[in-house]
């Protein structure tokens, strides 16, 4: 049964009413664009901002609806949102000075007993939110006056700043009566009217907003999964902006005269996670090499995305990351070695593997899949696709549900490698892999602020990455990204799709 989700911000029932008795029409006449409609690729699977760590469709969704103490702009540079100072008092200690007079949607006040609050459920291990593991250093929140709260860490902890601007404030109150995974009550530019699961959401404007006024009056996001339907709305006129469509469709775009298109690189690291926990991958490390000789990678990246994109060098990070290990290169194509090496590895009569494909969500992975299940066929290791929603899969794999492979990538809006390379540290629930060296060198990174020090630990760290193999390494998939005449998107590579980054026209 398919239900609809509506949450009314203070004075948005008294609009919407308004609006009903509006002349048709008459909103539309010599006014500038009050209504920007974005095109998703994949399902919004909750609003709750705790308990999701997607960038491109959730948290994107949530940053319009909830605020961060401090946020990154389409500059990829910090600047205050709750926050509108911050400092070090000591290695173990941040101190935020907030914007006074803030307040939610119901009157709540967004002071430094809500962001003390929002700490401690983030931590509560009862909760068990989803990032909670972005957060392990940190060890509680101070309030010290309704405008100043401290941030207490365990260990130091120099990429905190970058990594709050992943992290959206709740209102306590209505929180601990209400499901924020479907309702929403926000300090946000935009309150939530309607969310309907699968289909579409709808926001409107704050009547008082204590930020920079919003750009629109309603933003509507539709869940489109297919690339081509989203790009035939596009030209129809129906959807002002779409990204995630197949680099192919860029220059059809833009002789359309309709509308505009174009790709920048991203931050977003695709690979095929092998589980080592368990056979055939666990203990081999000669098998999980020999499937990286086996793709042409470089091949994908020119015939599937024209030229855009990078071939990985063999490590989760790219140059836009601190913590890049220079030194490292690709994994070459090489199926004569990728056969001597499945050889050496035990099995010279190949092997038979699942490989699990999350739809909706990352570029062309059905036809990238099918591509690694030839190649893999070609040297002798029999590939059985699955293919999956991706919010089914995430929620799986999350609880350590993964089979044999998975196609899937990885983004860390610090650009820090700390973050990064949790993400494969032995505890952290993303990880398949289980190697005790790696994680002692990068939690031993994280916890010094010499930057020295920190980049010749993450240089060890990579290294153990590309021997040991936990992955097999594709490329930085590019960002695609299509818009009408009447917007202009300010374009970025670290997959936010706020409203509140396109401008009218």
């Amino acid at each position: 049964m398919t239900r609809i989700f509506r949450s009314f911000g203070m004075g948005l029932l008294a609009v919407a009413l308004a609006g009903v008795a509006m002349a048709p029409g008459a909103a539309q006449s010599a006014e500038p664009k009050s209504t920007v409609t974005v095109g998703l690729a994949a399902n919004v699977n909750t609003l709750d901002p705790h308990r999701t760590a997607t960038v491109g469709t959730d948290l994107s969704v949530i940053s319009q609806l909830y605020s961060p103490l401090i946020v990154r702009g389409p500059d990829m540079k910090l600047k205050p949102a709750l926050a509108k100072s911050w400092h070090a008092v000591d290695d173990l200690t941040w101190r935020f000075d907030l914007v006074p007079d803030v307040t939610f949607a119901n009157g709540e006040k967004m002071d430094a007993a809500a962001v003390k609050w929002n700490i401690e459920r983030l931590l509560d291990p009862n909760q068990k939110t989803r990032l909670q593991a972005w957060f392990g250093a940190l060890k509680e929140a101070r309030v010290i006056d309704p405008t100043t709260v401290e941030l207490v860490t365990k260990k130091p902890f120099p990429a905190l700043a970058y990594q709050l601007s992943m992290l959206f404030m709740l209102p306590p109150k209505w929180s601990e009566q209400h499901n924020p995974a479907v309702e929403a009550m926000g300090t946000g530019p935009y309150d939530l009217v309607e969310f309907l699961s699968g289909d579409h959401l709808e926001l409107r404007a704050k009547e008082s907003y204590w930020g920079e006024k919003p750009k629109f009056e309603k933003v509507v996001y539709r869940i489109v999964p297919e690339a081509s339907t989203r790009v035939a709305a596009l030209l129809a006129g129906e959807i002002d902006l779409i990204t995630g469509f197949p680099p192919t469709e860029i220059k059809r775009i833009n002789d359309s005269g309709r509308a505009e298109a174009g790709a920048v690189a991203s931050t977003r690291n695709m690979f095929i996670r092998f589980n080592t926990k368990k056979p055939p991958f666990k203990g081999n490390p000669k098998l999980r090499l020999a499937l990286n000789y086996a793709i042409d990678k470089k091949a994908i990246v020119e015939s599937l995305w024209t030229g855009f994109g990078s071939v990985s060098d063999c490590n989760a990070l790219s140059k836009s990351y601190f913590g890049y290990n220079p030194d490292l290169k690709p994994i070459p194509y090489d199926p004569a070695k990728a056969k001597r090496l499945l050889a050496d590895a035990g099995y010279p009569n190949g092997l038979d593997v699942d490989l699990e494909v999350p739809l909706g969500r990352y570029l062309q992975a059905p036809d990238i899949a099918q591509i690694v299940a030839a190649q893999l066929g070609d040297i002798g290791v029999r590939v059985k696709l699955v293919e999956e929603e991706f919010g089914v899969w995430i929620k799986k794999a999350y609880q350590g549900g993964q089979s044999h492979m998975a196609y899937l990538g990885f983004a860390w809006p610090t650009l820090d490698a700390d973050g990064m390379l949790q993400l494969w540290t032995k505890d952290n629930p993303n990880s398949y892999w289980e190697n005790e060296t790696f994680t002692t060198i990068v939690n031993e990174a994280g916890s010094t602020t010499d930057e020295a020090k920190r980049l010749q630990l993450y240089k060890k760290a990579t290294e153990i990455m590309c021997e040991d193999s936990p992955n097999l390494w594709m490329f930085f998939q590019p960002i695609t990204w299509a818009q009408s005449k009447s917007v202009d998107w300010q374009k970025r590579g670290d997959d936010w799709f706020r409203a509140t980054d396109i401008l009218p026209r």
